[in-house]
């Protein structure tokens, strides 16, 4: 039943992800009183995604050290960069370029692992590249957000690095901690109903933070129809700037695999995190509206990646 159910939603995750969001449009006064679950859901979701690192996944950092670093440098310099120049070419509102740096400004998607092994990766890397980029998360987003965004609006910086080490490193430790306790048996008998809390986790994380947005989203104009085409330029032009440059820098068609779905993905709830517990709501659409289209663009690109 649990296995039936699994694949029931990851068959149909690009429909199930935003029927969430209009679900949490449509509730949208019963998803703002339950906010506070989100950190909680969040934390799980990373837990139960954590169980399949291990501590010395990050040795790995000693044999490719500048890949690595290349990868790291791509999520969070490069692709900010990218959309920070297209959302001021495209709209006037600070918020809305917050809310488009912001969502790709977030570690690397752990779904990352699901493309990388069936495109025949380098899941040694890719597993070193999450982990990394993870811990690296408390430093990174909010040095970011300060340099982008410190002169505009306050952020309260501390606790954003608090949030994100309880919400994201705090859980990885445990994780990994508890996989390497049980040396990954808990993974492998409980690995159907745990991917399915986690996915279960996402969709709930997607309707209450959807209520955020709600005042934007009910109200269909061109504005709205535009942000969500820009989002959609952006993960496109990251996954293709992905592929081009894997092509370019490194040799192994594995390293490009693992590349271009780590450059790719994104762990986008956690952006929607931030966005709704620190920013004006508006900030958060750029962000909600990712989760659209990840799991489409990355089986699109796995085909690109086998012609």
């Amino acid at each position: 039943m649990v296995q039936q159910l699994n694949q029931f939603i990851q068959r149909y995750m690009p429909i199930l992800t935003p029927l969430s969001l209009v679900i949490g449009v449509i509730l949208e006064q019963i998803g703002s009183h339950f906010l506070f679950l989100v950190p909680i859901l969040f934390a799980v979701m990373t837990f139960i995604s954590s169980l399949s690192l291990k501590f010395r996944d990050i040795k790995v950092f000693k044999m490719y050290p500048k890949t690595i670093l290349f990868v790291i440098a791509f999520l969070h310099i490069l692709m900010p960069l990218w959309a920070y120049i297209i959302a001021e070419l495209i709209f006037d509102d600070y918020l809305l370029t917050i809310g488009f740096i912001l969502s790709v400004a977030v570690p690397t998607g752990v779904t990352s692992v699901i493309w990388v092994t069936i495109s025949k990766g380098n899941l040694p890397l890719c597993l070193a590249i999450i982990l990394i980029d993870t811990l690296l998360a408390p430093i990174l987003m909010p040095l970011l957000l300060h340099i982008v965004v410190g002169e505009t609006i306050h952020i309260e910086t501390a606790a954003l690095i608090i949030d994100l080490i309880l919400m994201i490193v705090l859980p990885s430790f445990i994780g990994m901690f508890v996989n390497e306790w049980t040396k990954g048996e808990l993974q492998k008998r409980y690995n159907q109903p745990f991917a399915l809390i986690s996915k279960l986790c996402l969709f709930g994380i997607i309707m209450i933070n959807s209520s955020a947005i709600a005042p934007y989203v009910k109200n269909i104009n061109a504005e709205l129809a535009l942000v969500i085409g820009t989002v959609l330029f952006v993960a496109v032009s990251g996954y293709f700037l992905a592929l081009a440059l894997g092509k370019l820098f490194l040799k192994s068609k594995a390293d490009q695999a693992t590349f271009i779905f780590n450059g790719g993905m994104r762990n986008i709830a956690v952006g929607v995190v931030i966005a709704t517990t620190y920013f004006p709501s508006k900030v958060a659409m750029p962000v909600v509206f990712g989760m659209l289209f990840q799991q489409v663009l990355a089986s699109i690109f796995f085909k690109i990646t086998r012609t």
